[in-house]
């Protein structure tokens, strides 16, 4: 581990951090945009389909809407189609791309209950099978253990799986 307590780098112990230029976190983040397009993505994971809804239930100005909207569909979280009953009208649905960001979105409802607001969220996120509330999201080993921070390292690809 470095100083700072970050993850360090596995061959060469004076090179302490990921190389930025190869992270993929920026364009993740350009893809999402702001704070608006987390709230509708959690508005679509709680069944919200059309403009009106995301609307209402957000307080979002109309034009930033639409803009954020339009954003999530280009990067394929979102897609738009017409209702057969009225062509005008539009749905909004999670794509299987959008749908790969639940763990993103539980992992920071769950840092903003424990570090921001210090209480629960209130409804719940339980199991739909037994009503019982989901883990805490977690790092995990290929084997299931939960990682922390002192059992990280990066590792270059020639690396991946060796040991010292």
């Amino acid at each position: 581990m470095g100083i700072s307590g970050g993850i360090s780098r596995g061959v060469s112990p004076g090179i302490l951090r990921e190389p930025l230029c190869e992270c993929s976190l920026p364009a993740a983040l350009e893809a999402m945009g702001e704070r608006w397009s987390f709230l509708i993505l959690r508005a679509a994971f709680n069944g919200l389909h059309h403009f009106e809804e995301f609307q209402a239930e957000l307080g979002i100005a109309r034009n930033i809407l639409a803009n954020r909207l339009a954003r999530l569909v280009e990067h394929g979280i979102l897609a738009r189609r017409p209702l057969p009953e009225d062509r005008r009208k539009i749905a909004y649905g999670l794509t299987e791309k959008g749908f790969a960001l639940l763990p993103t979105m539980i992992a920071l409802r769950q840092w903003g209950e424990r570090w921001e607001t210090r209480i629960p969220a209130f409804p719940i996120l339980v199991d739909a099978r037994d009503r019982q509330p989901i883990e805490q999201v977690a790092v995990r080993a290929h084997d299931g253990r939960v990682l922390g921070r002192g059992d990280l390292i990066w590792a270059l690809p020639g690396e991946i799986g060796a040991t010292d």
